[in-house]
């Protein structure tokens, strides 16, 4: 394992160990307290952040690490400065670079022309490092995260892609269920459901909110990706059958329901869901740290 760009690029036992991994340096962060002692991990950021910033940051600090943090004021990727060189001058100082970038390439070309592991922190195509975080709460709740049939509502983005890519190579049960004309991205799909047959999972992809029924939790994500400038009256007229409140709740028979935040309430979901009993939405963000932790320590070690 030598960078994390996608999900897809692990094999069963690579997922696992980090999720395994996740849990012991949350549950004793204090053996891990050097884990980074002497190193220094960039962060180069296109995009506004919270959580992914913030859970980097603290976590690399909790792992005895330097974080640096450069955003576009530095000037934009491959503008100021071409990506080629952006890799290859930060990998003379640093020794893992975090990215998050608007294109997916952006992301293959660090880590090309980088000497240094390379993190995807959200490309447009994928989002490994929530999704990692996501089946660390869910493995939380089971004690066979494989047993877990989770159902994904809404916009097929690329939350969406990390997720189908990791509830495959980890042998669940998912459906996902979205409006016409905003399905996942075919070719993930495809790999996806191949993924599944060989690790005993199951993915169905439909646009009937019925298929519902019969799943643990719902996972739901903003009808408007960051960056999109589709109007939200258009988004509303689309999605409004696929938000997810205690009636979609009750339906499915879901006792948990996950987003990846920022979330837009009484939009896609309600607060009666956000704020519920079984919502693991700080679950999943707290775990964004652990998660990340384990694959920094995978990677650094």
């Amino acid at each position: 394992m030598k960078h994390l760009l996608s999900i897809k690029e692990l094999s069963q036992t690579q997922l696992l160990d980090i999720l395994a991994l996740a849990k012991k340096i949350k549950a004793n962060p204090a053996e891990y307290r050097r884990a980074l002692d002497g190193k220094s991990v960039v962060m180069l950021f296109e995009k506004p952040s919270l959580r992914t910033r913030v859970s980097f940051d603290i976590g690399i600090n909790k792992l005895g690490g330097h974080c640096l943090y450069l955003d576009q004021q530095n000037g934009a990727l491959g503008k100021r400065e071409s990506v080629e060189d952006f890799a290859t001058n930060i990998s003379c100082w640093a020794d893992a670079i975090v990215a998050r970038t608007y294109s997916h390439t952006t992301i293959e070309k660090l880590a090309k022309h980088g000497s240094v592991p390379v993190i995807n922190a959200l490309s447009d195509l994928y989002h490994p490092c929530q999704a990692l975080a996501d089946f660390l709460s869910l493995s939380e709740q089971f004690d066979d995260v494989s047993k877990a049939k989770l159902a994904y509502v809404g916009d097929g983005n690329n939350v969406t892609h990390s997720l189908i890519y990791g509830a495959a190579i980890l042998g669940l049960t998912m459906t996902v269920i979205c409006p016409e004309g905003y399905f996942p991205d075919a070719l993930v799909v495809t790999e996806a459901q191949a993924l599944a047959a060989k690790n005993g999972g199951k993915l169905t992809l439909t646009a009937d909110i019925n298929q519902i029924e019969g799943h643990d939790a719902i996972y739901t994500d903003t009808w408007i990706s960051m960056g999109d400038d589709t109007s939200l009256t258009e988004i509303k007229e689309r999605f409004s059958p696929y938000q997810v409140n205690t009636e979609l709740m009750a339906k499915a028979g879901a006792k948990y329901f996950m987003h990846c935040l920022p979330a837009h309430r009484g939009v896609e979901v309600t607060d009666e869901v956000m704020d519920g009993e079984g919502s693991l939405i700080l679950d999943q963000a707290e775990n964004r740290m652990h998660a990340q932790n384990a694959v920094l320590v995978t990677l650094l070690s």
